[in-house]
């Protein structure tokens, strides 16, 4: 192709050089060689690219060995601990975006808790980019899970919400960058089981652009199900996996080669102990999933780090993509304040030939050479979600029924 394009140019410096007279002969071979499909195409987007604003050569990418510690706090580059639980990790856009749940000094169950986004070029130097869901109704949120579409070029974000403890119900919204705000577009999505009230659930998109939900259904006996997205990741195809457990939440998917992954664990209700991460693999992204073991449970059936799953990212690094499971450590904070809670990442995770995966091992501090993000500067001020007095507070702990302190 490269012979044709310079043979291509040089006809056109020929037939600029010759007479009016002389010129079709070579205005024939010239029109010939671009009625050659493949020539033609290569030569515009070459000269479209070229003539476009900001157009540059992809940079190669760079590495550096940064250091993973579980056994501090994480903190923000004004020195804030990183209130940020029960979401995920992303790199995009050459930057790597941390969402989760803030929790601040609450009990986690009332209308005031909030999505956040944190962003880092490094996974050590974290800035807080601001609250990222615009005017929300009021209710109990979790789980927030970021994915960009690459049809729509819009980031999609999925959460679990509550107008009232337990009316499970799924919300969708887009935002033009990866900080938001995200605008509602669909509060109540009806997924396949919407009857039965949607819990936690964690977004998935596949190498052909493709978007799924894997989510717990809390009147299905907190039953597991997988479900393909519609091509704007703003609703569902209807397509749904078969049960693929039971009395289980906080799901992640992922894909490694030619396998997918599903893991999730026993209902833990923020748990101290922490949960179990069940591995089950398929060829398909909706199944039939075999299950294999339980990668966050000792021999004797307790779990190894006393968290519960929250993500597995994707981590780009010199030695190409590593995959890091992710939990929170309920009831760690020591300070007592529940968005101070630890949340742990594990050093990559080791893939047998036949899909298994090793159990996790506690690793307090670990080292990666990952792939270094950009530097940006903060575009704008951090979007804030205005507190709320919550008109029904909670005054009981759901889960260990002790007495919650009236909220701030």
């Amino acid at each position: 192709m490269v012979q044709h394009l310079l043979l291509a140019l040089s006809m056109q410096k020929r037939v600029a050089a010759v007479s009016r007279n002389g010129r079709k002969k070579y205005v024939k071979v010239f029109r010939y060689l671009f009625a050659r499909r493949s020539i033609a195409l290569y030569l515009a987007s070459c000269f479209v690219l070229a003539g476009s604003p900001g157009y540059a050569p992809a940079k190669a990418p760079h590495f550096r060995t940064i250091v993973i510690n579980n056994t501090q706090l994480r903190r923000d580059v004004n020195g804030d601990i990183i209130d940020a639980h029960d979401g995920c990790l992303q790199f995009f856009e050459g930057r790597y975006y941390l969402y989760g749940t803030a929790y601040g000094k609450s009990a986690g169950y009332g209308i005031n808790n909030r999505f956040r986004v944190y962003s880092s070029p490094d996974l050590v130097r974290w800035r807080f980019d601001g609250e990222i869901l615009e005017s929300p109704p009021d209710g109990v949120y979790y789980r927030p899970y970021v994915a960009y579409n690459p049809t729509t070029r819009k980031y999609v974000l999925w959460y679990n919400w509550y107008p009232q403890l337990w009316d499970g119900q799924v919300g969708a919204a887009v935002s033009d960058t990866p900080v938001g705000p995200f605008a509602i577009v669909n509060p109540k999505v009806q997924l396949s089981q919407a009857k039965d009230r949607p819990g936690d659930g964690s977004l998935f998109v596949d190498e052909d652009g493709t978007g799924y939900f894997m989510y717990s259904v809390i009147g299905q006996d907190h039953a597991i199900r997988i479900e393909r997205l519609a091509p704007d990741f703003l609703g569902s195809t209807g397509e749904v996996s078969d049960m693929l457990g039971k009395g289980c939440e906080a799901p992640a998917l992922f894909r490694r080669g030619k396998r997918y992954y599903a893991l999730f664990d026993s209902t833990c209700c923020f748990c101290p102990a922490g949960s179990g991460a069940r591995v089950l693999t398929a060829s398909k992204p909706l199944g039939p999933y075999t299950q294999l073991r339980n990668i966050n449970r000792d021999t004797n059936g307790k779990p190894i780090v006393a968290g519960q799953q929250t993500f597995v990212a994707r981590i780009p690094t010199s030695e190409g993509v590593e995959y890091i499971w992710m939990a929170d450590r309920w009831g760690s904070r020591p300070d007592g304040l529940k968005g101070h809670d630890f949340q742990y990442w594990s050093s990559p995770l080791q893939f047998a030939p036949d899909g298994n995966i090793a159990p996790i091992k506690w690793v307090g501090e670990w080292k990666l050479s990952i792939e270094l993000g950009e530097s940006t500067p903060q575009s704008k001020l951090p979007y804030q979600w205005p507190r709320k007095k919550d008109p029904h507070p909670l005054k009981v702990d759901p889960c260990s029924g002790v007495a919650l302190p009236a909220e701030e």
